[in-house]
């Protein structure tokens, strides 16, 4: 956690005190622990709350959390009597949600803030910037909703390519051509936020009253740029449950994609593609055991993986990896997920996002 509360204070930093932080906490705090990390992040300052579900949101709450929590995603009808019964903020696009919203609003007899998401070029959820001051108006208008924020988001906020950086800041100029068709209308436009974490390291222009850092906080800077210094906050560590010696030749794992060059030991690692650990990392990363690196061999399989501790640990005077010894897979002593991220072709978002909740957290200070 302490890794986690200095990125924190590094955006704080960077961003000033005049700004607010709202810290994405969805898929479980990026696979972090939603309720921990909430707690460290409004401890340490943070503003709000940001979750793609009405379940995330619901969950928090009844984990104590009171702070304000950002709807990012759409909600289904269905879910409409928990935002309001939960105190949630939900993030609106079209009118007809709107009415919706503000009529199960009026029948609870409460008067619900909503944010009005603007799209500026993501092509996902929000209304066009020609779209704004009339929605914006609808909102202001309505005795049961309170137009509390206006928001947009980025597509390629995190590229240094010229190209994507003009398109950044196109996004950001029709973005604020919309607040200004707001505020011609006569409406407040509320807390204002765009920055996700690539705006938060390229586009100070884009911070506006609140940023929502999000892959920044849990350690991963994806601009290309040497600042701001962060760690990553995740570790991925293991125990091994078994150490079996294997011959020159045999196999390890299904389809027998691994045959060992040299008789060898095998250390088995109760970690495996159910936990988080992808099997496209099958015979393609390592762990770090005693400080020394071993490959890992064979299939990752659901469970379990297996490292193989090298023709020295045969005899037992040359073997210094021992059973229950500590292996780290990624984080710490090892490469981060972001190296295993690029490993496999894919992004750090998605190695943490996926460590399965059967996998205990730790939370170190």
């Amino acid at each position: 956690m302490d890794r986690f509360l200095r990125n924190f204070k590094v955006i704080q930093e960077r961003i000033g005190p005049q700004r607010r932080i709202c810290v994405p906490v969805k898929a479980d705090a990026y696979g972090h622990g939603a309720a921990e990390i909430a707690r460290a992040s409004l401890d340490a300052g943070a503003f709000c709350l940001g979750v793609a579900t009405v379940q995330e949101g619901v969950a928090l709450r009844n984990g104590g959390i009171l702070a304000p929590i950002l709807v990012f995603s759409q909600s289904l009808l269905s879910e409409i009597p928990e935002i309001i019964k939960n105190e949630l903020l939900p993030l609106v696009s079209d009118g007809d949600f709107i009415e919706i919203l503000a009529k199960m609003a009026a029948e609870a007899g409460i008067r619900l803030p909503i944010h009005l998401k603007i799209d500026t070029g993501m092509g996902r959820m929000g209304c066009s910037p020609v779209e704004a001051p009339s929605l914006a108006k609808k909102i202001a208008s309505s005795t049961s909703l309170e137009y509390a924020g206006t928001a947009t988001h980025f597509a390629v906020s995190d590229s240094t390519a010229p190209d994507d950086l003009a398109y950044t800041e196109q996004q950001i100029v029709k973005f604020k051509e919309a607040l200004g068709q707001i505020r011609a209308a006569g409406v407040d436009p509320g807390i204002i936020h765009a920055a996700n974490s690539g705006a938060v390291v390229l586009h100070p222009d884009a911070w506006f009253d609140m940023v929502r850092p999000g892959i920044i906080l849990y350690g991963y800077n994806l601009t290309g740029t040497p600042s701001p210094e962060i760690e990553p906050v995740m570790e991925l560590r293991t125990n091994i449950i078994l150490i079996k010696r294997v011959k020159k030749g045999e196999t390890v794992s299904y389809g027998r994609t691994w045959a060992s060059p040299n008789d060898t030991s095998i250390a088995v690692l109760p970690v495996g593609y159910a936990d988080g650990l992808p099997r496209l990392a099958s015979n393609k990363w390592q762990a770090v055991i005693g400080g020394k690196t071993y490959p890992l061999v064979g299939r990752i399989c659901m469970d379990q993986c297996m490292a193989d501790l090298g023709p020295d640990s045969v005899s037992p005077a040359g073997r210094e990896v021992r059973r229950w010894d500590e292996a780290s897979i990624f984080g710490g002593p090892a490469p981060s997920a972001a190296i295993l991220a690029e490993r496999i072709g894919t992004i750090p978002y998605e190695i943490t996002c996926n460590i399965n909740k059967r996998v205990p957290r730790v939370y170190e200070t």
